[in-house]
């Protein structure tokens, strides 16, 4: 299997403004609308992948995204996955920051792994957990096939600490993949491959 991993384009969506599960999430800004139609043209264009599924997380940002660089791949949205999500915020999701500081406290999730993020949501190592987990349920069900999944920052991040190994919270150094970033595994016999982390090329033309 071929799995593409595309954050989505710049959301309406941080640390500002409501928590952004799917309640919360107002989808793209026009910046992220355009960064993924750039997306959509350059894989069109250059034929990046030939893709046999597109897939996205259940978030309005994911999702917006997923059905902007659809006509790119040749394909529809085949389905909205909810393993695809940042860490989920539980009864956190659509409140403001500043009411998630009163009401639960700010933390470290590296440094308090074991702690939700609110009642009803994920740890930091619960969603690595679930992270792991579906890139094993994709490598299953999509043995042989090209799978493009958009999803998000969080996600991609994971990915990489999880099949490379590296899920120390001391370590220092950050990954921050670029909104309509692509990064690339590759499955077989059991063993993953990263081929390309955060492709950006087809942001080269936009403003600044």
């Amino acid at each position: 299997m071929r799995l593409l991993l595309v954050r989505h384009g710049d959301a309406h969506a941080g640390f500002h403004g409501p928590v952004a599960g799917p309640k919360g999430c107002a989808g793209l800004t026009p910046l992220g609308r355009t960064q993924a139609e750039a997306l959509r043209d350059h894989l069109g264009a250059s034929g990046r992948i030939e893709a046999d599924v597109l897939l996205a997380s259940i978030l309005p940002r994911a999702i917006e995204t997923a059905e902007l660089i659809a006509p790119g791949l040749g394909l529809e949205l085949a389905g909205r996955d909810c393993d695809l999500c940042e860490v989920h915020t539980g009864e956190a999701d659509g409140i403001a920051w500043t009411a998630y500081n009163e009401t639960y406290g700010s933390f470290d999730m590296e440094q308090e792994p074991d702690r939700p993020f609110a009642p009803g949501g994920e740890s930091w190592n619960g969603f690595h957990g679930r992270v792991a987990a579906v890139l094993d349920r994709l490598a299953r069900e999509h043995d042989g096939r090209n799978v493009v999944a958009v999803c998000h920052a969080g996600v991609i991040m994971a990915s990489m600490r999880v099949l490379l190994g590296i899920l120390h919270a001391d370590i220092s150094a950050q990954l921050r993949p670029t909104n309509t970033g692509l990064t690339e595994w590759h499955h077989h016999d059991g063993t993953w491959t990263l081929r390309s982390y955060n492709e950006t090329e087809h942001l080269l033309a936009l403003p600044a």
